[in-house]
């Protein structure tokens, strides 16, 4: 079975692609076999839409905190909602996440869906730093025009499985606050480089949640490591995720393992909730503010 991990741009260009991270179960191990880059939108839905079956992780959130869609008067049904939700532009979201958040006292600004509290994800209605809500807003429509199965939200072709991932959630279990990553290349320091080979090292030796191993050449180490923007690395911890999805569903779990019972307007992030390994190389270093 074809693997795949998704790191995602809701605008993809030649500077930030989308980077799909190909691999497979091998004796045991999780091989990577390529990483892809996607510049365009277009480009992501031809992707989808090649007539070959996967699991896939894929880094943005597939739906909104029950909450806030109460709140606004929108469908309740997952995808009557995701259809209302397509249909607005980047503006009109906008102004109305703000205008919610506004009405809200400090501290409560967001809503949260419940898998953001054990996943201690962003909340999926944020529109900047970062912006998931655009990118649910590109990424969802996306995969129902590809017509590939969501466990748990939305039953389409089960050759081609899309779970909702989260990096940070396998990442900080390895390096608790310390970055590895970052955009701007005056913030691509030694440090975030050191945490990069640490995490590269942590998942090769299978020192996560997932209890799997990585297995990777000495040219994707490199790759990898060298990649400061830490995209790449993103997509194969998404890929360690659609990993462990495909050893539940081959164990007997319908849902990948996500729970079963998920929330299914809001959906849930794979692995959220997972017992975290007791062996972790999190003590490395002393924390550091969480910068992604």
């Amino acid at each position: 079975m074809l693997l795949i991990g998704c790191d995602f741009s809701s605008r993809p260009t030649r500077r930030k692609p989308i980077i799909i991270a190909l691999g497979a179960m091998q004796n045991g191990r999780v091989q990577l076999s390529k990483l892809q880059r996607i510049e365009s939108a277009e480009g992501f839905d031809d992707w989808l839409g090649q007539p070959r079956e996967w699991v896939g992780a894929f880094d943005f959130p597939f739906g909104l905190p029950r909450e806030l869609v109460s709140h606004l008067g929108w469908p309740l049904t997952w995808r009557a909602c995701i259809d209302h939700f397509a249909s607005l532009s980047r503006p009109e979201i906008r102004d109305t996440f703000a205008a919610f958040c506004n009405a809200r006292p400090v501290g409560q600004k967001f809503a949260h869906r419940a898998t953001d509290i054990p996943a201690r994800s962003s909340p999926s209605m944020k529109w900047v730093n970062p912006p998931v809500a655009y990118m649910l807003h590109a990424g969802v429509p996306a995969l129902l025009r590809a017509g590939v199965d969501i466990p748990g939200l939305h039953a389409g072709d089960p050759g081609r499985v899309a779970l909702e991932a989260y990096p940070g959630l396998v990442a900080r279990e390895i390096l608790g606050t310390t970055s590895y990553k970052s955009d701007d290349t005056a913030k691509q320091t030694p440090q975030r480089l050191i945490a990069r080979k640490d995490l590269i090292t942590a998942l090769e030796h299978g020192q996560t949640r997932l209890a799997l191993r990585l297995k990777l050449t000495h040219a994707q180490r490199d790759a990898l490591t060298d990649d400061a923007s830490g995209d790449s690395l993103d997509a194969v911890l998404c890929l360690m995720l659609a990993a462990w999805a495909h050893r539940q569903h081959e164990k007997g779990d319908a849902l990948y393992g996500l729970p079963p019972s998920l929330d299914p307007l809001e959906g849930w992030i794979v692995a959220a909730g997972t017992p975290a390994a007791s062996t972790s190389t999190a003590m490395l270093r002393p924390a550091t503010t969480w910068i992604t």
